[in-house]
């Protein structure tokens, strides 16, 4: 029996990731296509195109890439589900905050899966795109990708397929996360989510998972005719925003009669004028919560929203160029997978993270910040020698320079000290296997 080749190295530390799905591809080109795209998803190209991703990584064209996509034999909940037993193993019980999103991308004509006109969140208007339900995980500022299901609009719906509400999709998520080990603590989600009483809330309470959910500002509550509704004073808090600045808001209970497990919140920027265009209104059912924990929650909110739209706009959500459904799905978990490859690098998610050796960090464009967006500037430093170095290989054939020539792989030998996973890649088969 010949021995198959060993996949063409990249840059260890995709390679060393990438290492925990290996067994996930039968083929050896398709696993080297895993690891290409992973560069081409970190890499700063504005557009993560095939073609283009292909040309950074060394490739001659994007046939390799494309049929990785469209016919390669692995699957994309494989795919999903080894991800996510890596981070239930890694966050071991800890309690996460589990954010509910969606987003939308428009796309013409309607040969796309799933495509339909329909109200996209994120663009705020009636689009003829595609829209998914997302979910997001939160834990001490570092935000991690989990999962997340594709809305099906009545009318694009295929044979054997029902129709389902976002709401719907929502709490299948939530009950999906679960069964899988996930400890909830906390759901956010907004006001489409906390409107549904019957869909997505009660499953919640069911669930006896607590949760702060955006609600509008006409929300029905039902209140004995002797009961009446009154309004706390605002307090001020702090809002800190992902660009790292601080914006004063203001908060204040809303009251319903007697005081219940559920609790009406108003937040504004403005306490004296109270601009509709910048005031909103959380419902909790959270403990003992007070009005400097909601704040808190407001702010969680804020980051994991800034959060998913570095996925879209840093990692190339939007970026496929495929229509079948089979096919987007695979490049969204892609991009989940590029995105928690960026959060393991986090010591505060994953602590036995090796440190950064202290010679990477006198780069001058180095930081030392622990943030998301921080962690994938520093990858990205990282990439620079072995992706520049691809890009003008065919001068230096034209143009020989030896010095160019030798000098590239001797940096990129250099980069490729830096392997902050190393840990977790070499023990995963005990971590894995020690509680089955």
């Amino acid at each position: 029996m010949i021995k198959p080749r060993a996949a063409t190295p990249t840059v260890k530390f995709i390679d060393t990731y990438c290492e925990l799905y290996k067994d996930l591809f039968v083929e050896v080109r398709a696993y080297e296509c895993f690891k290409y795209i992973h560069l081409g998803l970190l890499s700063d190209l504005k557009r993560k195109s095939l073609p283009e991703i292909a040309k950074i990584v060394g490739l001659k064209n994007e046939q390799g890439l494309h049929h990785f996509l469209s016919k390669s034999p692995w699957s994309a909940k494989e795919l999903e589900s080894r991800r996510l037993e890596v981070l239930v193993k890694i966050l071991e019980g800890v309690e996460i905050e589990v954010i509910i999103d969606e987003t939308g991308d428009a796309k013409k004509g309607k040969t796309t899966d799933y495509v339909k006109r329909q109200y996209i969140g994120n663009l705020g208007k009636i689009e003829n795109g595609i829209v998914s339900v997302n979910a997001y995980g939160h834990y001490q500022g570092i935000t991690f990708p989990l999962t997340f299901k594709v809305f099906k609009p009545q009318g694009r719906l295929k044979e054997g397929e029902c129709y389902k509400t976002k709401p719907v999709l929502a709490a299948e998520i939530i009950k999906e996360l679960k069964t899988r080990g996930f400890k909830i603590k906390l759901v956010l989600a907004d006001s489409l989510y906390g409107e549904s009483a019957s869909n997505f809330i009660s499953v919640l309470e069911d669930l006896e998972i607590e949760y702060a959910v955006a609600i509008r500002s006409n929300h029905g509550v039902w209140l004995p005719q002797e009961q009446k509704v009154r309004a706390n004073k605002w307090r001020a808090f702090e809002h800190r925003r992902w660009d790292g600045k601080t914006e004063k808001r203001y908060i204040r209970e809303i009251i319903y009669g007697r005081r219940r497990p559920k609790q009406y919140w108003e937040i504004t920027t403005d306490d004296e004028t109270v601009p509709a265009e910048s005031t909103w209104f959380v419902m909790t059912k959270i403990s003992q919560v007070k009005y400097k924990k909601v704040g808190n929650i407001y702010k969680i909110r804020a980051w994991v929203e800034y959060g998913f739209k570095q996925s879209k706009s840093e990692l190339g959500w939007s970026d496929f160029r495929v229509t079948n459904y089979s096919q987007i799905e695979k490049w969204w978990q892609l991009v989940m997978s590029a995105y928690f490859l960026v959060s393991l690098h986090s010591d505060i998610l994953h602590p036995s993270v090796a440190p950064v050796e202290e010679k990477f960090q006198q780069h001058g464009g180095w930081d030392a910040k622990k943030g998301w967006k921080n962690l994938l500037n520093n990858l990205r430093l990282i990439l620079q020698p072995f992706l520049s170095f691809n890009l003008v290989k065919r001068w230096l054939e034209v143009f020989p320079i030896p010095q160019l020539s030798f000098g590239f792989p001797r940096l990129i030998a250099l980069m490729n000290q830096f392997d902050c996973l190393r840990y977790l890649v070499y023990f995963w088969d005990e971590l894995y296997y020690s509680s089955a």
